[in-house]
C-alpha cells in the first residue's frame, strides 16, 4: 500500500502550524523542518510528530531547506505543504486515492484557494493558483535559491481537482514585511541574474503593468474592493522591485534629455492604457451584439 509523508518547513509559525498539522491526520508520516524558530513552533509540532528537525534560518533559502525534509521522508510519496496552508477532507481523500494508482503520474499539481485579508480571492491572479506539491520521493526537489521557485519534477505530472486552502496575508503589515524585505530584493536579483539592464522608466512601467495585469487582464475588479487594493499593493511591490534594481546598480542618475518631458510621455502612455483596458472590459460585459457594436463605434469616435 502506497504511503505519503507530509513535509513542512516553518519559521515562527506558532499561530498557524497547528491548524495545518491537524489537517494532515491522513498522512502516514509528518516531517517538520523548523528553521530555528523563536516561538513555540517546534513545541507545537512535536505534539503531532516526533520527526522535527532544526535548520539554520535563512528566509531566502526556505524552499531549498524543504529538500532536507524530503530526504528524511520514508514514504513513497511526498506532500510539500506550508504552515499557513491546510488540507481539507476532500483533498486528503483524493490524495489517498491517487497515490494508489499503479500507472499514475510522478507528480500532481493542486489548485489552491487563497484567503487574503479575510476573503477568498477568486480572481486578481490568485486562483486557481496550481501548486506542484504531491510527488514520488526522489522525483521532485527545489533547485534554485530564488523565493517561490516551483518544485522541479523529474517525470510526468497531472492535476488534482480538490483544493489546498492557503491562509495568506492577514494584515497590511504582513504583506509589506514579506514583499519589501524578502520577496522584492530576491526578485530583483533574479532579474539581474537573467541579464536585466536598467531602464529608468521601468519605475513607471513595472507597477503599471502589474496593476493592469491584476485588475483588468486577470479580472481583479470582480473581487471588488479587495481586488482593487490587492492590485495596487502588487503594483507597489513591483515598484519596490525596481527600486532594489536601481540600488543594486549604484543609484545611477538619469541625465539625458528633458526629464520632465520624458516622464510626461510615460504617464500619458499609462493613462491611455488604463482607459483602453476600462473600455475593453466594459465592452466584454455587453452581451447584446447590437449594443456591443454601438459601443465599439462610440469608442472609435472617442479615439479609444
Amino acid at each position: 500500500m502506497s504511503k505519503v509523508t507530509a513535509v513542512i518547513s516553518a519559521f515562527n509559525e506558532e499561530e498557524q502550524i497547528e491548524r495545518c498539522l491537524k489537517s494532515l491526520s491522513f498522512a502516514d508520516e509528518i516531517i517538520v523542518v523548523d528553521n530555528s524558530s523563536l516561538d513555540r513552533t517546534a513545541e507545537i509540532a512535536k505534539k503531532y510528530t516526533k520527526k522535527v528537525f532544526v535548520q539554520k534560518n535563512d528566509p531566502n533559502l526556505i524552499d531549498l531547506q524543504k529538500n532536507f525534509g524530503f530526504e528524511k521522508a520514508s514514504s513513497e510519496w511526498i506532500l510539500s505543504i506550508d504552515a499557513d496552508e491546510e488540507v481539507p477532507k476532500e483533498l486528503a481523500e483524493e490524495i489517498r486515492a491517487v497515490i494508489k494508482k499503479k500507472d499514475g503520474a510522478d507528480g500532481y499539481w493542486i489548485p489552491r484557494k487563497n484567503i487574503i485579508f479575510g476573503k477568498f480571492i477568486e480572481h486578481t491572479g490568485w486562483y486557481p493558483d496550481p501548486q506542484l506539491r504531491l510527488f514520488r520521493k526522489g522525483k521532485g526537489k527545489f533547485v534554485q535559491a530564488h523565493v517561490h521557485e516551483p518544485i522541479k519534477l523529474d517525470g510526468e505530472s497531472a492535476y488534482l481537482n480538490e483544493h489546498l486552502i492557503h491562509h495568506h496575508y492577514k494584515s497590511i503589515a504582513e504583506f509589506m514585511d514579506r514583499t519589501v524585505n524578502v520577496y522584492a530584493p530576491n526578485e530583483a536579483q533574479n532579474y539581474l541574474d537573467k541579464g536585466y539592464q536598467l531602464s529608468y522608466f521601468d519605475a513607471i512601467r513595472f507597477p503599471l503593468n502589474e496593476f493592469v495585469s491584476r485588475f483588468f487582464a486577470r479580472k481583479g475588479y470582480l473581487d471588488g474592493f479587495h481586488g482593487l487594493m490587492l492590485s495596487f499593493l502588487m503594483a507597489f511591490y513591483h515598484f519596490i522591485i525596481f527600486a532594489y534594481l536601481w540600488e543594486k546598480q549604484g543609484f545611477k542618475e538619469h541625465d539625458k534629455g528633458d526629464f520632465l518631458e520624458e516622464t510626461e510621455k510615460e504617464f500619458k502612455k499609462a493613462g491611455k492604457e488604463i482607459v483602453y483596458w476600462i473600455s475593453k472590459e466594459k465592452l466584454e460585459r455587453i452581451k447584446n451584439p447590437i449594443q456591443r457594436n454601438l459601443q465599439k463605434i462610440s469608442d472609435r469616435v472617442r479615439g479609444l
